[in-house]
């Protein structure tokens, strides 16, 4: 079964599937092109706890749950689960929160944006474009001999805090703790966080996707660096299989519909939606993996990753409590579409990051004398991620 899950067939079946469970979420309750999206449900998680306090967004999902557990499981029935961590945990910590903001921006991670696309959203097309770009200008970096170190072996102990975190998480959700009237666990009764699937489904949906994409490596972001560094299209077979089963469902079940303008939780302002998009495709392989990839990642045991996902998390709530998140398509009174997209501290935001990000990548480098090997990479943070044998 391994060896059928690293070879091409393996991955575009379970491209398709992930497509699949993507799309059958939608329809079991998950909002209209957001059966999974790892952005828009680590902002939905961060509300849940009390992190942001915007009333639409605030649901602990069980999806990124199952992520880190399946990924666990996974990596335990391989014998690949190894406790490391130590690569730069700050600058991880940052670029996790600027991935958030610039995603929060697009509304949608590269998951996302490809969902929207298999709905018929063809704003999906502008923020894959810059997702490129994004990866693109690190890939870049790398050739230049960007690193953000090597991490080191930790306790195991360690590489299981995480999954411990989704934990409590699930047992939150299931038992839906309260801790006063005024306090945490928070619920939306209205928008994106009051549409869900049931736990099980969701929980169910998430493990699988976790076995999955820790066995085939599945990473959006890796697909599209992996063709600009080496032109492998190993990843990308995949991340197309995903896009067209998840597009074949939604034309069988009614749920297609091709436009641009006021599409579901999404706005038509092209720039920003470019912007944002090219400020997380930066983040993403700066960090080495895309949202989905850090937390299975996590799962694996790796503290970095965890680390990354903790700024997402960090950083979607920030992005709703400083006004940054973009605002989606309306439609007026005498039936106007109204442009949707970010307001002034969102744009500032943005741009703050991308040249946080361009800074970095400029700045990590080895030091005269000094060799990018000598640095060395580790499984979460070089350029070869998706490649692991």
């Amino acid at each position: 079964m391994n060896g059928f899950l690293a070879s091409r067939a393996g991955i575009i079946v379970s491209g398709a599937a992930i497509g699949v469970l993507a799309a059958l979420l939608q329809l079991l309750g998950n909002p209209a092109n957001m059966g999974i999206c790892v952005a828009c449900f680590s902002r939905d998680t961060a509300g849940a706890i009390g992190l942001h306090r915007f009333a639409p967004c605030q649901y602990i999902r069980p999806e990124l749950v199952g992520f880190v557990l399946g990924s666990l499981f996974a990596a335990w029935a391989a014998r690949e689960f190894r406790a490391r961590a130590g690569s730069a945990p700050v600058v991880r910590f940052l670029l996790g929160v600027f991935a958030a903001i610039g995603a929060l921006v697009f509304l949608g991670c590269p998951w996302r944006a490809l969902l929207r696309f298999a709905g018929g959203d063809m704003n999906s097309a502008v923020g894959l474009a810059g997702l490129a770009i994004g990866v693109w200008i690190a890939v870049g970096f790398f050739k230049k001999g960007f690193s953000l170190g090597r991490s080191h072996q930790t306790p195991t102990i360690a590489g299981l805090l995480m999954p411990a975190v989704m934990l409590l998480l699930l047992g939150l959700l299931v038992f839906r703790a309260s801790f006063g009237p005024d306090g945490a666990l928070f619920f939306s009764e209205k928008g994106p966080g009051a549409a869900h699937a049931r736990i099980r489904y969701s929980l169910a949906a998430g493990l699988v996707v976790g076995v999955l994409a820790q066995r085939t490596r599945f990473c959006t972001m890796g697909a599209i660096r992996d063709v600009i560094l080496i032109r492998d299209w190993h990843l990308l077979s995949g991340v197309v299989a995903l896009a067209l089963a998840a597009l074949i469902v939604n034309v069988c079940s009614g749920n297609f519909r091709l436009g641009m303008a006021n599409m579901p939780i999404a706005h038509s302002n092209t720039l920003w939606s470019f912007l944002g998009m090219v400020l997380s495709g930066l983040c993403f392989c700066l960090a080495g993996g895309c949202p989905g990839r850090q937390f299975f990642l996590a799962g694996e045991g790796d503290g970095d990753a965890a680390i990354f996902c903790g700024g997402l998390i960090v950083g979607a709530a920030i992005a709703h409590n400083w006004l940054l998140t973009a605002a989606p398509d309306a439609i007026a009174a005498d039936g106007a579409v109204l442009l949707g997209g970010p307001g002034v501290y969102g744009k500032i935001a943005v741009l703050a990051g991308i040249a946080f990000c361009l800074l970095l990548g400029f700045t990590a480098r080895p030091r005269a004398g000094q060799s990018a090997q000598s640095l060395g990479k580790s499984k979460a943070s070089g350029p070869d991620l998706c490649l692991d044998p």
